[in-house]
């Protein structure tokens, strides 16, 4: 095992980490956005916006996400109504080809999590909320929508490590993000287990702290899950 390959193929992918947060930060926070919306759709009862959301999911689960990657990249630049368009200067970039691409695939997914955390909200604490007299926003936004991510944050999370992943699929559209740092090294040097050992291992480590970080927040929104101390004993001595 040569470590000072090891350790010069560590410093020369660590520049690529920044790139892969931005990716996965972005994309995840739209994503997530627009799978509320697509949720609340679901779930709205006009027959329409329900279809026009069971598409749209259904598309976007059914493909690949490197064929969406190519297609939003290579795709839309061959309409002229679009390279024509104030949307160029951004469809034109990789940078937010990726994003895009990304955030469009984990909204598919993410909003049938959120669908499904908004659903296990039980039906009696909504009609307590009714009956104080809350309008329906405020009982949403004080009751069902703390409730339905209280449920949601584990499988959500599984979403998020599998999008910090999927970042990896950018470095085919130019992106130099760790994998892309990796594949560029690999022509280099020709040492590909040894680069794609550190490559894995940087993901690792930023997945085990997004684990973390899920985990206190889980923690935190389920205060009456937490482990509560034994009460101590005290020993009663026996009168005589």
């Amino acid at each position: 095992m040569d470590f000072a390959f090891l350790l010069s193929a560590l410093l020369r992918l660590l520049p690529g980490v920044p790139l892969t947060l931005q990716l996965a930060f972005i994309s995840v926070t739209l994503g997530m956005i627009l799978a509320l919306v697509l949720a609340l759709l679901r779930l709205s009862g006009i027959r329409p916006l329900e279809w026009v959301a069971r598409a749209y999911i259904f598309v976007f689960r059914s493909t690949p996400l490197l064929v969406q990657i190519f297609l939003i990249y290579y795709g839309l630049g061959q309409f002229p109504a679009i390279r024509y368009s104030v949307l160029w200067p951004i469809l034109r970039q990789p940078y937010w080809c990726a994003i895009i691409a990304l955030a469009l695939n984990t909204a598919a997914y993410g909003s049938e999590i959120i669908r499904g955390g908004l659903r296990s909200v039980p039906e009696g604490q909504i009609e307590a909320a009714r009956a104080c007299g809350m309008s329906r926003f405020l009982v949403f936004r004080r009751i069902i929508l703390p409730l339905a991510i209280r449920q949601a944050l584990p499988a959500y999370g599984n979403e998020i490590i599998l999008m910090v992943k999927a970042t990896a699929l950018a470095s085919v559209v130019t992106m130099m993000e760790v994998t892309g740092l990796a594949a560029k090294l690999i022509s280099e040097t020709y040492r590909a287990v040894e680069v794609f050992v550190i490559a894995g291992g940087i993901y690792l480590i930023i997945n085990y702290g997004i684990t973390r970080v899920i985990h206190m927040v889980e923690s935190w929104l389920t205060p009456h899950l937490r482990s509560v101390p034994a009460p101590a004993v005290v020993e009663r001595e026996d009168t005589v």
